[in-house]
Formats: structure tokens, sequence, C-alpha cells
């Protein structure tokens, strides 16, 4: 199955379909792209803002779900941005935290207001 994400006027990902690999001539990416477009397009009664989308990210480094934005100068989807505080890391389109993760086999979770994680007691 070719995976393809329907955009909204701001590139947000609103809907996600699997397309048959017959529809797509079971083309790589990138040929296979212009054919899914095709196809939704007529499909979807005219409808045109579809990207395709990787199931393993083998392309646009994640796989577009609801919510997540495609950014085209980064030829990628990005997820929502989890807290005000992180930065997106360009090259591999993850938002990442002030502070890394704590090592260790303890859980934590992120705390916004001191920007620390909190280890979560059970």
């Amino acid at each position: 199955m070719a995976n393809f994400a329907k955009l909204d006027d701001q590139n947000v990902v609103v809907e996600v379909i699997a397309v048959a690999n017959a529809v797509v001539d079971d083309l790589p990416f990138p040929e296979s792209e212009a054919l899914g477009v095709a196809f939704l397009t007529e499909w979807s009664g005219g409808y045109t803002n579809w990207k395709q989308t990787s199931y393993n990210a083998n392309f646009r480094k994640n796989l577009a779900g609801i919510g997540y934005t495609y950014v085209p100068v980064l030829d990628a989807f990005v997820p929502p941005k989890p807290y005000p505080s992180w930065t997106l890391d360009a090259l591999v389109c993850a938002w990442v935290p002030p502070n890394p993760y704590p090592s260790g086999e303890n859980m934590y979770t992120w705390d916004e207001q001191s920007l620390q994680w909190v280890e979560v007691i059970q």
C-alpha cells in the first residue's frame, strides 16, 4: 500500500489514506506520488493537496499523522510541537527538549514550568 496525507491550506494533515499499489503501478517513491495524487484528486472530487508519506519513514522523515505539518523546505512531515520550550531538530524533524532525557531505568515526564524532567513515582 502507498500512503497519502490530505493537507489543509496550512499544510496540516487532516487525513491519511492508503492507496493500493496497483494504483501507483508498484512504482517506488517519488515516481509513485504523481500517480497517487492524480487518483486521489479524481476520487476526492478535485481536491489536489496530497503528499505521499512513508509507513516506515523511508522518505519525508516521519509517517504523516493527523495534526502533523508538511514543511516544504524540509520536504518532511513534522509532528505537533509538544511543549513551547522544545525546538525542532531539522535533520530528523523531531522536537527536542532543552534538557536531554535522563539516563537510567527510571521513568520521567516533562515539566514545562521548570523546564526539567520530573521522575514519575509509581
